[in-house]
């Protein structure tokens, strides 16, 4: 068997009015993350966890943000795409540990729909996805609500 540990790292912009993809869900805010697909920032560190891992390079490289026909798409058809790559190299799923950085709203509350709506996305159970949440403390940009980050570690095996 072989194991591979893969990382990602995300930084969305937020701005007023915009509708707010996190974990694949819609979060009521009055912000919502600024990009070229729906701007799921969780979605897109679990993509790119899971694309390092099996050394596959990363999701820009797979799904350009110059590319039009990624402008809006839906996170989760990026991630049921990089399932089928991950398979169609022989890869599974051990788990996913991701920590999504925001300081409103609280993300808490989302987090069992998410793990309900990314299990079914990745065809995996949900006790194999762990979310965790954290604020800045108000510091930076995070802390100052400009911006989401999220952390994704994943483990694959062959």
């Amino acid at each position: 068997m072989k194991i591979r540990v893969g990382f990602g790292y995300d930084v969305h912009k937020l701005e007023e009015g915009r509708d707010f993809w996190l974990g694949g869900i819609k979060v009521r805010h009055t912000h919502g993350a600024v990009g070229h697909s729906d701007a799921d920032v969780l979605i897109h560190v679990i993509c790119d966890g899971l694309l390092g891992a099996a050394n596959m390079r990363d999701i820009g490289y797979h799904f350009a943000d110059t590319d039009p026909a990624y402008k809006g798409i839906d996170s989760k058809i990026l991630l049921q795409r990089v399932m089928m790559l991950l398979r169609d190299a022989g890869y599974e799923v051990s788990n996913i540990d991701s920590t999504i950085c925001l300081q409103q709203p609280k993300v808490n509350p989302h987090i069992p729909e998410m793990k309900t709506v990314l299990a079914k996305v990745m065809e995996i159970p949900e006790e194999d996805i762990s979310i965790k949440a954290t604020t800045t403390e108000k510091l930076g940009f995070v802390g100052k609500q400009e911006g989401v980050a999220a952390y994704a570690t994943v483990l694959i095996q062959k």
